[in-house]
């Protein structure tokens, strides 16, 4: 007895491992874009609640500051949407971004010190997360 419909095989283990990465890396990039936008409106709004310091080497107007971490976090929250319709280009967008995302708190470290290295520890695994993952890879290899 021939079988007249194809059979569907499980997902293996590596596939599994590669989809949840990129869950994991589209939550995490959602994340760090909403909260970017928050740290953006607070520099917008109220940028007298940043502690400046006079020695540091790259000297930033806060008002300017906040409007590039507004605009970093609204390009991370749509890059995030692409990575869950598990778009090609989101993939490169999300490292593009979460590597702005990495420099632009490195840059305001004396500003807001344990929030950058949060901000910069967070899009180090969206980082890691876009480059393991390996989505269109068969179980086979």
């Amino acid at each position: 007895m021939g079988m007249t419909h194809a059979t569907r095989q499980a997902p293996s283990a590596k596939r599994q491992w590669a989809e949840g990465l990129m869950v994991f890396a589209a939550v995490t990039l959602m994340i760090v874009g909403v909260l970017d936008i928050f740290r953006g409106i607070m520099g917008i709004a109220e940028d007298d609640i940043f502690v400046t310091t006079q020695q540091y080497v790259f000297k930033f107007d806060l008002t300017g500051w906040g409007w590039i971490h507004l605009a970093l976090g609204a390009v991370a929250v749509i890059v995030s949407l692409g990575l869950f319709q598990g778009a090609i280009w989101a993939r490169w967008g999300g490292v593009a971004i979460a590597s702005l995302v990495i420099i632009a708190n490195f840059l305001s470290l004396p500003y807001y010190p344990v929030w950058s290295v949060v901000m910069i520890a967070f899009s180090g695994f969206v980082i890691w997360g876009l480059c393991v993952a390996r989505p269109t890879e068969s179980a086979d290899r």
